[in-house]
């Protein structure tokens, strides 16, 4: 095992690795087939942004297809509930029907006009019914146990601000913490604290890959398009999470080591009827980074594996 090992560093690093070269790919194959505990384990980090999300289901297709290794997940808001499913074992066609239900499902008519007035009117917070229904029916009984993908996500609990990082328990419980917006949807009660969605803390959630163990960060981040002012309440208080968001992620990109920006910037928080379109432009636009996405992936494999073997 060794030698081929050495054989396969040796073909890989004098074909300058060109993803064109059989020998390189070879060698990636024989990377992504080795246990995390013989090649550095990877992290795949899904950020928040509502219906915009969903294009790291596109993201996860490309990375499936191309058997590229990943360990663990970690999802805010969105990302959590997609993270969640592809952590599940989810297959490709269910990922996507995933987005359908969305669709089919109404969760955006949990921002309607009609709630907004309700909100103001009342001061009331909104009742986020869809969401809940279609957490509770599609995780309904899961745990984090159950996950064939180590998983965690994240919420913030509204009275101190502290981040509540979910790696056991209920599944369903953790997901519909992690999208709750605050300000608009009422706070999710757990343990003594009151919880609302984790974008207003960690936008994109490195920090909990490396908490499990990862050694290689990769991050799908869907960032927003802010060129106009807000046109009610809760357009307002999204932008204000979008503005934060982007604010979080700057540090969190910096801890990534490989990071997926699919354009979905013109698709708002709540136009879910847009989620799988997304989706299908991620899925264009991760299969043309796939190439600098393994080289980078082998650059930094590849003195930690030569260390293992021992070769002198």
């Amino acid at each position: 095992m060794k030698k081929n090992l050495f054989l396969i560093c040796f073909l890989a690093i004098f074909s300058g690795f060109s993803f064109c070269d059989e020998d390189s790919e070879i060698f990636y194959q024989a990377l992504a087939s080795l246990p995390a505990g013989q090649r550095p384990s990877v992290g795949l980090a899904l950020s928040g942004g509502g219906a915009r999300a969903f294009a790291h289901v596109g993201v996860i297709e490309v990375l499936k297809a191309a058997s590229f290794p990943v360990d663990y997940v970690s999802g805010t808001s969105m990302g959590a509930a997609v993270g969640a499913f592809y952590s599940a074992g989810l297959e490709s066609e269910k990922l996507w029907e995933f987005g359908e239900k969305i669709q089919k499902r109404k969760v955006g008519k949990d921002f309607s006009n009609a709630k907004i007035i309700k909100l103001i009117i009342s001061g009331r917070f909104i009742d986020p019914f869809y969401i809940r229904q279609f957490a509770d029916t599609e995780l309904k009984g899961k745990k984090f146990s159950d996950l064939k993908v180590p998983f965690s996500c994240v919420a913030m609990d509204i009275n101190t601000g502290e981040k509540i990082v979910f790696k056991e328990g209920d599944l369903s419980l953790a997901v519909k913490a992690s999208v709750n917006l605050p300000g608009i949807f009422e706070p999710i009660p757990y343990s003594g604290k009151n919880l609302v969605d984790g974008g207003v803390v960690e936008f994109l959630p490195t920090g909990p890959l490396k908490e499990m163990g990862a050694d290689w960060i990769m991050s799908s981040v869907t960032e927003a398009e802010i060129n106009a002012a807000p046109k009610n309440v809760i357009s307002a208080l999204m932008q204000v999470i979008d503005i934060r968001g982007a604010l979080l992620s700057k540090q969190s990109k910096q801890e990534s080591d490989f990071i997926f920006s699919p354009d979905v910037s013109d698709i708002s928080v709540s136009d879910f009827n847009r989620s799988v379109e997304g989706a299908e432009r991620a899925l264009y636009y991760s299969s043309a980074k796939l190439d600098e996405l393994k080289y980078k992936y082998i650059i930094f494999a590849l003195p930690k594996i030569w260390e293992k073997t021992g070769i002198k």
